[in-house]
């Protein structure tokens, strides 16, 4: 079933769902169901799973001097998408990336999730490399989302990259997009973060999935800045529970977003285990207002953290 089919039939009801992250590799299934085996009872109707592109690392070899080696920690994501419906019965979503990805190659990843009936997808552009200061596509790839969510709209519409395919097979692809209340960082301004948001929607998305945020208030700025601009997609928020003081550091860094002057206080305040509960404690309040004011569906950022991922979700549903 569509995520946005699931909105249409909730008749008010706020869903939740998760964002998982793959097992690195060597690892197998257990940590997934290990995550999401104590999550399911608050009935999920899809799960994400987060896709990393291919990253360099430095090794010495043989002859004692160092190459650049490729390495993908975190392989699998459309076999841990099929695996999470045939366990729990609920719908994956697989993101999809333009780093590391030609045309040819997101076709064929796009045809291997029509055969599996995985008909949901998150159509990201992609980090930057660890050792590159910008993005840079792979040669034949997408520089843009908006290109991304172009080609999975074309093969909905039975168009294939081959031209001598003809009346080929349309898929059936939700598209689901990201979205910035604080805009992207890469991006001059919010105004034009949603312009360029516009034309994804305009090019086939189905719905937005925001960034984390730790103000409410920017969802709701955000939201009413997208509906001015004309998209009247679903837009679900994005949440996570800040869990460590150093987070305080690091993830405005990572992600470019700002934190509340009251969190920042009581967690500069707290001590010890406080520090976990105060964070969860914020994210419940934000999950209770966003509930009260009637989003679709709070989507949490799991991390691997089952407990307070569940705490959250118990005070919340």
């Amino acid at each position: 079933m569509k995520v946005t089919d699931y909105f249409k039939n909730s008749q008010g009801q706020t869903f939740v769902s998760y964002e998982i992250l793959p097992p690195v590799k060597g690892k197998g299934m257990e940590e997934i169901f290990a995550t999401l085996d104590p999550l399911m009872e608050f009935k999920p109707p899809f799960v994400d799973v987060t896709y990393h592109r291919e990253d360099y690392i430095y090794s010495e070899n043989e002859s004692g001097y160092f190459e650049k080696v490729a390495i993908r920690k975190r392989p699998g994501t459309v076999g841990i998408c099929a695996s999470i419906m045939h366990r729990y019965g609920v719908d994956a979503v697989p993101h999809l990336i333009c780093g590391g990805f030609s045309e040819d190659e997101t076709e064929n990843a796009l045809i291997d999730l029509n055969f599996l009936n995985i008909n949901n997808v998150l159509a990201l552009r992609g980090d930057a490399r660890h050792l590159e200061d910008k993005f840079i596509p792979e040669p034949g790839g997408h520089k843009f989302a908006l290109d991304l969510v172009k080609q999975i709209n074309e093969m909905n519409q039975g168009r294939y990259l081959d031209s001598n395919i003809h009346d080929g097979a349309k898929s059936d692809f939700c598209i689901g997009v990201a979205g910035y209340p604080e805009k992207h960082f890469e991006a001059p301004n919010l105004e034009t973060d949603i312009k360029w948001l516009k034309k994804k929607i305009d090019a086939g998305a189905d719905y937005i999935v925001t960034q984390m945020f730790f103000d409410n208030e920017k969802y709701f700025e955000f939201e009413a800045a997208c509906r001015r601009a004309g998209i009247d997609v679903p837009i679900v928020p994005g949440l996570k529970p800040i869990t460590k003081r150093y987070q305080l550091n690091t993830i405005p860094r990572k992600f470019f977003i700002n934190f509340p002057e009251p969190l920042v206080k009581a967690m500069m305040k707290a001590k010890g285990s406080q520090i976990k509960e105060v964070g969860t404690e914020w994210c419940i309040q934000q999950s209770k207002e966003l509930k009260e004011r009637g989003v679709p569906c709070l989507h949490y950022y799991t991390m691997g953290d089952v407990d307070t991922t569940r705490k959250i979700c118990e005070a919340v549903h």
